[in-house]
């Protein structure tokens, strides 16, 4: 369409399409996929057999894997990974993810770290995440697992069961300080020898 900005060393496989107002950054690579109107995508970023809606921002070393569909006003940020995975409208996910085999509500927030365990080694498992959800940084989504409507997760969580709807669930061991104890130290390199 009209009005589209591709920078230097961007490639274009396959069916590709672009709506108005695109802009897409350096040394990116969208393959067989849709973006929709102003949506900006930053540089080095890979794109396969994704349809992205309208002014959503991914990137910049974003990498969205085939079956992934974003909705409008979605923010894919960098180092994040998505596949096979359906994110409604103006939800984040800024930085360091990696979501498979999920579906992600509308206005929802996912923080930096957190990933969906969707593959037990044999088969792969869906991760349901409502609207409105705060999920906090380091987060593991051990599915099939389901997280209601509103729900927050406390950051640093192994999530294997079902999250109730605006409430806090967390899973955390208790911290506590070893008082006596000393860090190892290097053996000396003269030692046992002649």
């Amino acid at each position: 369409a009209s009005d589209i900005v591709i920078e230097p060393c961007v490639t274009l496989r396959g069916n590709v399409t672009l709506e108005e107002h695109v802009h897409i950054g350096m040394n990116s690579i969208i393959s067989d996929s849709h973006i929709g109107r102003a949506t900006t995508i930053h540089a080095y970023s890979h794109i396969h057999q994704a349809h992205i809606g309208q002014s959503c921002e991914i990137g910049p070393y974003a990498r969205l894997r085939p079956d992934t569909v974003l909705a409008d006003e979605v923010k894919i940020g960098n180092f994040v990974e998505i596949k096979k995975a359906h994110i409604d409208t103006g939800s984040k996910i800024n930085h360091l993810s990696y979501l498979g085999d999920a579906q992600i509500g509308r206005e929802t927030n996912i923080g930096a770290g957190t990933i969906s365990c969707n593959y037990d080694g044999a088969n792969k498992h869906k991760t349901i995440i409502g609207d409105h959800v705060f999920i906090g940084s380091n987060t593991q989504l051990v599915a099939p697992v389901m997280i209601n409507n509103g729900a927050t997760i406390g950051a640093g969580s192994t999530i294997t069961s079902e999250a109730p709807a605006n409430k806090l669930t967390l899973s955390r061991s208790k911290q506590k300080t070893i008082d006596h104890w000393q860090r190892p130290s290097k053996n000396n390199k003269n030692e046992g020898h002649s």
